[in-house]
Order: C-alpha cells, then sequence, then structure tokens
C-alpha cells in the first residue's frame, strides 16, 4: 500500500507536474461527470420505485440507498476506471516514463514526440488487451457477489484488487515493451505487493473527491514500485 501512497508526493514533485495535468483533468472531467448523472439517475430511479410501494413498505427506500451506494463505489468505479484509463493511456504512459527519469536518473528511450505519437495505436490496443481480459472475468465475479454470500463479495474485492494492479503496474511494464502475460505473471509472482496496491487504489478510488485524483497517483505509486522491485530483472 505504502507504494501507491508514495504516488501523493511523486505527482507534486518538479519536473513531474505539468506530466500530471492531462491525466487528471480527464479523470475529474469523465469520472466527476458521471457521477452526477449517475446520482441523477438513481434518485430518479428510486423516487419511481418508492412510488410502486405500497405505504407500509416505504422504508425499503432507506435499506436501497446504501445497498445501491456499496454497489456503485466497488463496482461501477472500477468498470469507469477501465474506461478512463483506456482514454488517458498515452498521457498515462508519459507521466510513468518521466517518474521512471525522475526515480533513475536514465531514461527509457530517445523517442521523439513523433515517434511517441506512433506508438500511441500501440499503447490503445494495449488497452484493449486489458479490457478484453478484464469483462469476462468482471461479468462472472459480479454473479457470484450476488449469488455467494459472504464469499461472492470477498471474491469480488480480490478480483478488484487484481485489477487495479494490472492497470497501473501495466504503465511503466508497457513502456518497456514487456508483453501483457509476462507482466502478468511477473504481478503473480509478488501477490503480497500486487493485492496491498490495488487494494490501497480501490481503498481510495471508493472515496467520493479523492478519487479524481487516484489515476495519475496511482500510476506513480506503480511507477515506483515498478523501479524498485522489476526493473533490475529488464535491464
Amino acid at each position: 500500500m505504502e507504494y501507491f501512497f508514495s504516488g501523493f508526493s511523486l505527482i507534486t514533485q518538479k519536473g513531474l507536474k505539468r506530466f500530471v495535468f492531462i491525466p487528471l483533468l480527464i479523470n475529474i472531467t469523465l469520472f466527476g461527470g458521471s457521477l452526477f448523472f449517475l446520482y441523477d439517475w438513481l434518485t430518479q430511479g428510486f423516487a419511481y420505485l418508492n412510488d410502486l410501494l405500497p405505504d407500509w413498505l416505504s422504508w425499503l427506500e432507506w435499506l436501497m440507498w446504501p445497498i445501491a451506494i456499496l454497489v456503485i463505489l466497488f463496482s461501477y468505479s472500477m468498470v469507469f476506471s477501465v474506461i478512463t484509463n483506456f482514454i488517458a493511456a498515452p498521457f498515462n504512459g508519459l507521466l510513468s516514463e518521466k517518474v521512471e527519469l525522475y526515480l533513475t536518473g536514465q531514461k527509457i528511450n530517445d523517442d521523439s514526440l513523433f515517434d511517441t505519437l506512433k506508438d500511441v495505436p500501440r499503447m490503445l490496443g494495449r488497452e484493449w488487451t486489458k479490457l478484453w481480459y478484464y469483462l469476462p472475468r468482471a461479468i462472472g465475479f459480479f454473479i457470484l457477489l450476488w449469488i455467494l454470500p459472504i464469499f461472492g463479495q470477498i471474491l469480488w474485492i480480490l478480483f478488484t484488487c487484481w485489477m487495479y494492479t494490472v492497470q497501473y503496474n501495466d504503465y511503466p511494464f508497457d513502456n518497456h515493451k514487456i508483453n501483457f502475460n509476462q507482466m502478468k505473471k511477473d504481478l503473480k509472482s509478488k501477490q503480497g505487493l500486487s493485492y496491498g496496491f490495488g487494494f490501497a487504489v480501490m481503498l481510495l478510488t471508493s472515496i467520493p473527491l479523492v478519487n479524481l485524483i487516484v489515476m495519475p497517483v496511482a500510476v506513480c505509486g506503480a511507477t515506483r514500485l515498478w523501479v524498485e522491485h522489476y526493473r533490475s530483472q529488464y535491464r
């Protein structure tokens, strides 16, 4: 978890702040705007359901709200993070590259801006790989969430933690052109680090307003984790 929280100090470092701005703006615009519309949709939906309920069951509205909020915090946030990171992938990759330069003093490559732009389709292709890895598993674990009391919820939380660590640790791995399957093997070889990092991301993503800055913080924290635990084996 320490690696994730170290991202809060990294995003304020001189030379890195300007690379944080675009991912932060994308996250605030999409995440913040969608939460506003989701809240409005839930309000209208519960008002409609409340009209259908007899008076003696009106108390169910007070039960439905906390359930809906919990599902949103631990389910919607994960789904929307995948979408937001897809859009912000090139900027997150650049941020990760600059954080690694800041931490190690060594450039990953000498690509020009034009070379970086040519690499954008490959970066987006990597996001598609993550998305197709995520979707079928998310559907399966989401079903278990509702049909297996306690056990299903635990599985969903573990899956969410794993996907957060895959999502954000992939940026430094991808900057070094390490394929997706190899990256997963490396993350699984240090499961304590992986699930601890993902758990910290999940907690902060579930906190309104704080979740707006989680994306650049997680990218920075994941890059530090890469530098200290994986980078040496690929040098």
